[in-house]
């Protein structure tokens, strides 16, 4: 997805990013505007009856790639565990299971990230960027060409991104944009498959997926975000 976004959206997001009212900011653009007429009222109506105050929450996704699943959960920032929300489906994928390590493979990442970009006039109707390659990715990725700009976007077309569709990207961009404007660095975990049962990744990528599994577990057994660091080596340590 290189290429796609000019400079000048560039400057607008990242004049936005370290803007307190980001979520005034964003509505200013046609299609956030658009997407909160269509979707707004659905987005407090999932918020409330889970408990949880719109004014100040935060969000964690959780992507699956073999089950084509993304998972949005929630919580009110004085608890400590999530609510599962709602589950995407993702509308397209390519490449296989196994990290990604190079500019044009085609792989969607695995591994822990969080977002870090805001596209609100995107090829790709809306989108937002995760931060790979993370400190774990440029330790194993190609080092001239380890590709970048990974997206959850819209549209139904990708080349290593995650595309839930226009209706669907309107209304998790929301649910992503509300969140940063509460001040939160918003965590995306990417994983193989659901990690119950190892015996099904096997081979080269068999002790990387290792790294993961305890991250995975971590959340699974207790809805709490694990606290995650990146060796020297490379290797994810879960805390």
């Amino acid at each position: 997805m290189k290429k796609t976004i000019f400079f000048s959206l560039l400057m607008i997001s990242s004049i936005a990013m370290v803007n307190s009212d980001f979520y005034s900011q964003q509505l200013t653009f046609p299609r956030v505007k658009k997407a909160q007429i269509n979707k707004g009222r659905a987005i407090e109506t999932l918020l409330s009856s889970n408990g949880i105050d719109s004014k100040n929450f935060e969000i964690f996704l959780r992507a699956f790639k073999k089950e084509q699943k993304l998972e949005l959960f929630a919580k009110n920032k004085s608890d400590n565990s999530f609510k599962l929300l709602k589950t995407y489906d993702f509308c397209a994928t390519t490449g296989v299971l196994g990290p990604k390590r190079r500019s044009g493979d085609r792989q969607i990442p695995e591994g822990f990230y969080t977002v870090n970009f805001f596209n609100p006039q995107s090829q790709y109707h809306l989108s937002f960027r995760i931060n790979y390659p993370n400190e774990s990715d440029l330790v194993f990725a190609d080092k001239l060409n380890p590709g970048d700009n990974i997206f959850i976007h819209g549209s139904c077309i990708t080349i290593g991104c995650i595309p839930i569709g226009d209706d669907m990207i309107e209304e998790l961009y929301l649910f992503a944009v509300r969140a940063k404007s509460n001040g939160q660095n918003i965590p995306v975990h990417i994983f193989p498959m659901r990690m119950n049962n190892m015996s099904e990744l096997k081979g080269e990528n068999a002790e990387f997926w290792s790294w993961l599994k305890p991250g995975y577990d971590a959340f699974e057994n207790t809805k709490v975000l694990p606290k995650v660091r990146v060796a020297s080596d490379g290797k994810y340590i879960i805390q």
